[in-house]
């Protein structure tokens, strides 16, 4: 893979920014009633996917990385 050059580096980061503007714009233009049936379907969806079996498990890990870091950040 060849390496990318700083000019084309800058086109690719405008161009990220042009996605991410237009993704602004198309939210800002979303109606209030539109995002709530978005956001609905998503939470109703929650049933089309099967149990999971680790979650309790990995909740708790993510849980117990996190006390470790604030104590230790809390030194």
């Amino acid at each position: 893979m060849e390496k990318m050059t700083s000019e084309q580096a800058l086109a690719y980061v405008a161009r990220w920014q042009q996605v991410h503007d237009i993704e602004v714009a198309e939210l800002q233009r979303t109606s209030i009633e539109t995002k709530f049936t978005q956001i609905a379907a998503l939470m109703a969806s929650r049933d089309v996917f099967g149990p999971e079996p680790e979650r309790d498990t990995q909740v708790r890990e993510v849980r117990e990385r996190w006390m470790r870091l604030r104590q230790i950040l809390s030194g």
